[in-house]
């Protein structure tokens, strides 16, 4: 069975981890692993907006850092997985308005059934919304069933050694973005299946630890539990009695952040509706979409023909930053208590 067109709402990833692993071809490794980039690429504008969200003044913040290292680290595993499909012979696709991350909205795939992504400013309840999109299928201090991300990532890796005569090393980009953030050429089986696991237990930790195993700076924990902290307020410390992990430490305060409102499906009414940005504020919502869109363009160019394009789509990750900055400090006319966010629509 082939997936046929790669379309974000469909339930493709369900319907490959339906499948028996013998009865994955060449094609199905492939879909896979087009499926896996949309799902790393559908994690960064939820994060990015509640990072963006969060007021110049509390830069120092260590939820603040939190969120930006766990960004860092989805954009690490975005790379890898790129040099996966690439190195098979297949094309990463990511601006085909079909590919395109659609919010509020499941994840793509059918991964995580049932739970809605949304675009807004910081909250306990948006950080629990991303421990949900991070849940492992067993957390130490959580329970969880269903199809994860760390299980779709798990199937892959059990298929991809059949396959491992198809890895050529070609059009493969080695860029770093910090200590532990290295996107790897996959020449090997072995850089797949390393790399694999990098962005499970990043992700989800251990079946042993909380921590990630892989971190940029020391005492990091997995995404799950990271973001499970900002949402319940309370540090995950391992009872000295029972041995199990419980978030009943310190408190994790909140930074400042702006008011940044769910941003509604298809992005602000330009016209017509309580909450139609004035002209100033459509530019600014306009350009932020453009940077979108020219960045998702540069990172295919990239796995395309042209791996310079990297730097060029890290350079507008920054005018995205600054133009989501101005956007997030505009009031909503209707209801003066919340601010616009970025829509990320297409550019």
């Amino acid at each position: 069975m082939t997936t046929g067109i790669l379309d974000y709402e469909s339930d493709a990833i369900a319907q490959l981890m339906s499948m028996a692993e013998e009865d994955w071809t060449e094609q199905e490794l492939k879909d896979a692993l087009q499926r896996a980039i949309m799902l790393e690429v559908s994690t960064i504008p939820p994060y990015a907006t509640a990072l963006w969200s969060i007021t110049a003044q509390n830069d120092g913040q260590p939820v603040r850092g939190t969120i930006h290292d766990i960004i860092f680290d989805e954009m690490t595993h975005f790379g890898l997985v790129c040099n996966m499909l690439t190195s098979i012979g297949g094309t990463v696709v990511l601006t085909d308005p079909l590919t395109v991350p659609k919010y509020p909205g499941e994840l793509p795939g059918g991964v995580n059934p049932g739970l809605v992504v949304y675009l807004s400013g910081l909250t306990r309840e948006s950080a629990g919304l991303f421990a949900d999109i991070e849940k492992p299928e067993n957390p130490l201090a959580f329970a969880a069933d269903g199809n994860t991300i760390g299980a779709f990532y798990q199937r892959i890796a059990d298929v991809f050694p059949k396959y491992a005569h198809l890895l050529t090393g070609q059009r493969q980009v080695k860029f770093s973005l910090g200590t532990n953030r290295d996107i790897v050429a996959m020449n090997t089986i072995d850089d797949v299946l390393k790399a694999i696991h990098v962005i499970q237990t990043q992700g989800e930790g251990t079946t042993a630890s909380p921590a990630d195993p892989f971190p940029s700076a020391p005492g990091e924990l997995a995404h799950y539990y990271a973001f499970k902290e900002i949402a319940v307020g309370k540090k995950l410390v391992q009872n000295p009695t029972t041995k199990t992990w419980e978030f009943t430490g310190a408190d994790v305060p909140l930074p400042d952040t702006s008011p940044v409102a769910r941003v509604p499906r298809g992005g602000w009414p330009r016209q017509g509706d309580p909450d139609s940005p004035d002209q100033p504020t459509a530019k600014l919502l306009d350009a932020f979409n453009q940077h979108y869109g020219d960045m998702l363009r540069a990172l295919e160019h990239a796995w395309g023909d042209d791996p310079s394009q990297i730097g060029t789509a890290i350079g507008l990750m920054g005018q995205l930053r600054d133009t989501a900055q101005q956007i997030v400090g505009v009031k909503l006319p209707a209801d003066p208590r919340f601010t616009y966010g970025p829509e990320w629509l297409l550019g």
